[in-house]
């Protein structure tokens, strides 16, 4: 008995001799590698992680606060249009036939975002093309009777007047700085559905929509839910900013919206408001793109680049500034020309009334060529 007793004190000294030596290092090595002033640190490294989510904006509760500020400046747009169908042959007793005209209205629903304080809204034109009656919903539930001060089709931009006064006005932004990845927050009236909310990001930049919008529109792809009724509504940043004008979705795909860029639909604003119209520069040119067999066929070197003139409008400023078919535009405004592209860009950056300086290689010779630019007919300005 004497001896099992003193082998389980043996033990307890063991292994309170143990607990004390483990102590001890845990002790020296909390000192070590976990300093006691690195601890009151952690509460700033969590903080810096939350501020920095979303761009260094996101904070509890950022997109509702977002939504709920920027929708004060939203609208609900309704439109009412009488279209005259084809004329229907009817008889009459005596077998005689005549046309009887059919008159058919249309609704539509879109929306739209206030840009002046005393009742100026941004929509698309779509929106609000052939509309004899325009109703514009507030935020507030207030209606308004809604008339079209200037719209233009090429780049699907309208502005809408309300008599009011002191309307809450949308914060515009800089399209200019958004990247592929950047969040965005899309409000609008989907289905009819008013005020909703739908996040994303910027999918990609400089889209083309052909047949829906003018090609020197270049877009906004988004995923942000866009649907039919969200035309005309703002695409905002992080910081509740209007960033584009949303105006068309991919009914092919899914998640796949657009909007026009604000910085591009406030210089169209603004020019509607001053003038109700929109120049648009024109040259009135036919072009492709000069390959190595095209221009082997036309006795130059193979490896020369440029756009070739297919045909031009005998109307057209073009044709007046002196280019001719067959002409290859080799040099645009001290710049080489290597697609039809790189003129049809340089163009849209400038206004009508501007000239532009070209080099142009015609029957082998090297020839300047100074182009004025022209503003678009309104015959042409349809979107096929």
């Amino acid at each position: 008995m004497f001896r099992k007793r003193n082998q389980k004190g043996s033990a307890n000294f063991l292994y309170l001799f143990g607990g004390m030596a483990l102590g001890a290092l845990l002790f020296w090595a909390g000192h070590q590698f976990w300093p006691a002033e690195s601890v009151s640190e952690l509460p700033k490294v969590e903080t810096s992680i939350k501020k920095n989510v979303f761009s260094g904006s996101l904070q509890e509760n950022t997109i509702a606060d977002i939504a709920s500020e920027a929708e004060k400046s939203v609208v609900n747009i309704n439109t009412r249009s009488r279209v005259l169908l084809n004329d229907n042959l009817a008889y009459t007793p005596f077998g005689m036939i005549f046309n009887l005209p059919q008159v058919q209205e249309q609704q539509g629903a879109g929306s739209g975002f206030v840009i002046r304080s005393d009742g100026y809204i941004l929509t698309n034109n779509h929106v609000v093309d052939n509309a004899q009656d325009i109703l514009v919903t507030m935020h507030d539930k207030k209606a308004y009777q809604g008339k079209v001060v200037g719209r233009d089709k090429l780049t699907d931009i309208a502005v809408v007047k309300i008599d009011a006064k002191d309307l809450p006005v949308a914060k515009l932004g800089n399209s200019e700085d958004l990247r592929p990845g950047d969040w965005v927050i899309a409000i609008g009236s989907p289905m009819g559905l008013e005020q909703t909310v739908t996040l994303g990001i910027v999918s990609a930049l400089g889209r083309s929509l052909e047949g829906k919008i003018s090609q020197s529109v270049h877009l906004i792809q988004t995923d942000a839910a866009i649907n039919p009724g969200n035309s005309g509504g703002p695409l905002l940043n992080i910081h509740g900013e209007v960033v584009g004008v949303n105006t068309a979705i991919n009914q092919y795909a899914q998640n796949i919206g657009f909007a026009i860029p604000m910085s591009m639909a406030k210089d169209i604003a603004k020019e509607l408001l001053e003038t109700g119209r929109v120049g648009h520069p024109y040259l009135g040119i036919y072009m492709q793109d000069l390959t190595p067999q095209l221009a082997e066929q036309l006795g130059m070197d193979p490896s020369i680049k440029g756009s070739i003139v297919v045909r031009l409008q005998k109307t057209g400023p073009a044709y007046k500034s002196g280019l001719r078919p067959a002409d290859v535009i080799v040099e645009l405004e001290g710049k080489e020309v290597s697609s039809s592209q790189d003129v049809q860009k340089t163009v849209t950056g400038h206004k009508p009334g501007d000239s532009l300086q070209a080099k142009v290689v015609r029957a082998g010779k090297t020839l300047p060529v100074t182009i004025k630019i022209g503003d678009m007919p309104d015959e042409r300005r349809l979107i096929r």
